[in-house]
């Protein structure tokens, strides 16, 4: 009998049992438990379903008939979420006509998206060469609707209604490969351009550097009890770059290798930008009197981007040459070593503990060289290691857990707008699978050329043994008949 329980209003409301029941008023119950259940497809996951996640693994639906119902189906509730989203306005003004455009404009609140095709007239030499642009555009108000509408010199344009419900909504499809690839870009530019803000940040710490006769080091119980060993710092650093070459090689070799890659570098860049503020705010004294730090309050503009142009290219490394004051709160050494230690740490097999204990051995020797070496004080240390492993832990626990965390609380995509942006839509936990990132195959006929030679090179001298015993046994059979013949 079919279940008539009334469902909520609005589908992004709906729990994965109200998907199942409204599977089954579609007339479609074969794929409730799969799909809603087995799968755990809310509300606001079914409005996301598109024709490729039905027929690919792991639902693969096979009837081309029942996939068009199903997305029938879900674009009619799409449109009831517009409709509830925009009460004055109905759907058909969101369709687009030749009379109704004006109309379709006053119910949209958050803008217009507009699709057109721009035609082009060049000359190239000497004859007249028509070119199509496909263009797009946001507008705001109706006149400059009208504006843009008068562009499509061939008289095709579409106009689709651009809301909050519809970004998150694009925001959260299913990853595909080019997604994945295009939020890869993303987080590296991010992370890029927060490397280049803590690189210009420190050149501003350095020039307005306390004095230190007049600012000396402050009381550390570490740095106060162990002594400064000159060679410590550079051999961190050798630490870190052999944790950064085992780490590559497990991301290289990695099967998940675009998505790893992506929170590698949405984590460390949000980690750096927060280093830029506690930088910026607080300006500690020099940890060593080693240390030759100098302000610098008379360099130009110029001279700043040079100098962080400097730095960001070389990684801030000391072993090429950047040398830096005042960027103490909080060690990016630190920081970056227990990032990759982690990320060795989360995304090797379990059962690869020899891996794992040297990878965390190392970074507790490293942590240890960076106080021995005097270049940091012990609250920086101790704060980069909590707030780059606190970082990962949440991200992960967010990346793992996003579909449950963000349906029950909407105010996720507020707190955490990084991680819903980078990780709705993933797969959540990879499986530790490993591969080579290119697929190498051998010609079938040069891999089995050889063996085919093999099959067919005995077969003559086969023959030729089976004709010898074949002509050996007729003149022996001719020599006993010759025999019984006299």
């Amino acid at each position: 009998m079919l279940d008539v329980k009334p469902l909520p209003m609005d589908p992004n409301d709906w729990r994965c049992e109200d998907v199942a029941i409204w599977f089954k008023k579609i007339g479609m119950a074969k794929y409730a438990d799969l799909i809603a259940i087995k799968h755990k497809v809310d509300g606001k996951c079914l409005l996301a379903l598109t024709d490729t996640d039905l027929k690919d693994p792991p639902v693969s639906i096979n009837c081309l008939g029942d996939i068009k119902k199903i997305l029938f189906a879900i674009k009619v509730l799409n449109e009831r979420v517009v409709e509830i989203a925009n009460p004055s306005v109905s759907h058909s003004q969101y369709r687009p006509s030749s009379n109704g455009h004006a109309q379709a404009f006053r119910g949209a609140k958050d803008g217009l998206l507009v699709e057109y095709n721009e035609q082009n007239h060049l000359s190239i030499s000497g004859e007249d060469v028509v070119t199509t642009t496909r263009r797009a555009e946001i507008v705001q108000d109706e006149e400059t609707l009208l504006d843009t509408l008068a562009k499509a010199t061939d008289g095709t344009s579409t106009v689709q209604l651009i809301s909050r419900e519809e970004i998150i909504r694009q925001v959260e499809r299913p990853d595909t490969y080019f997604k994945s690839v295009a939020k890869l870009l993303i987080a590296f530019a991010y992370s890029s351009l927060s490397f280049l803000m803590t690189s210009f940040v420190m050149v501003l710490v350095h020039d307005r550097v306390p004095d230190t006769k007049t600012y000396p080091p402050l009381p550390d119980i570490v740095l106060d009890n162990v002594p400064h060993i000159p060679w410590a710092f550079d051999m961190c650093e050798t630490i870190g770059l052999v944790l950064a070459v085992v780490w590559f090689t497990v991301l290289f070799f990695h099967r998940e290798r675009v998505i790893i890659a992506r929170r590698m570098f949405s984590l460390l860049g949000t980690v750096f930008l927060l280093r830029c503020f506690t930088m910026l705010i607080t300006s500690l004294s020099v940890p060593g009197i080693h240390l030759q730090c100098e302000a610098r309050p008379n360099t130009t503009m110029q001279e700043k981007l040079h100098k962080a142009f400097h730095i960001w290219s070389n990684l801030g490394m000391s072993l090429h040459g950047v040398r830096s004051c005042g960027d103490y709160m909080f060690s990016g050494h630190t920081t970056v070593i227990t990032m990759i230690s982690h990320f060795i740490t989360e995304y090797t097999p379990a059962d690869w503990t020899g891996l794992h204990t040297f990878t965390w051995v190392l970074n507790c020797f490293a942590i240890f060289l960076i106080l021995a070496a005097h270049e940091h004080y012990s609250i920086d240390v101790f704060i980069a290691f909590y707030i780059s492993s606190r970082m990962f832990l949440y991200y992960h626990a967010y990346a793992y857990n996003h579909a449950g965390i963000t349906a029950t609380d909407y105010r996720m995509r507020t707190w955490f707008p990084l991680g819903w942006f980078f990780e709705y839509g993933s797969q959540g936990k990879v499986e530790n699978e490993f591969s080579l990132p290119i697929n190498i195959r051998i010609p079938r006929r040069i891999f089995f050329a050889k063996t085919e030679e093999q099959k067919h090179s005995p077969q003559p001298d086969m023959g030729r043994k089976k004709s010898v015993n074949a002509s050996k046994q007729n003149g022996n059979g001719n020599c006993k008949n010759h025999k019984k013949h006299n």
